[in-house]
């Protein structure tokens, strides 16, 4: 994401002709969008994509577990009185 933001800025820039990224290369200017397809490459044929997905799910299934626990009464808390 962080490429995309910098990639949309420049070319903003670029257009509106601003400062010193008038002067630059449209190959500059674009270049982050490349390193942008090349990162989210790297992401999926790595698994980082899947494993952090399926972190979010752990960590929801652990917050509804819980949640469904204070509900009857059997959370920590509970437990300490």
């Amino acid at each position: 994401m962080f490429f995309i933001i910098i990639g949309v800025l420049g070319l903003a820039l670029k257009l509106i002709g601003f400062g010193p990224v008038e002067n630059l290369s449209w190959l500059w200017v674009l270049s982050p969008f490349g390193m942008a397809v090349v990162w989210w490459a790297w992401s999926d044929s790595s698994g980082r994509t899947t494993r952090l997905a399926m972190d979010r799910l752990d960590q929801r299934k652990e917050a509804r577990r819980q949640k469904q626990m204070a509900a009857l009464g059997r959370d920590d808390n509970s437990r300490r009185r």
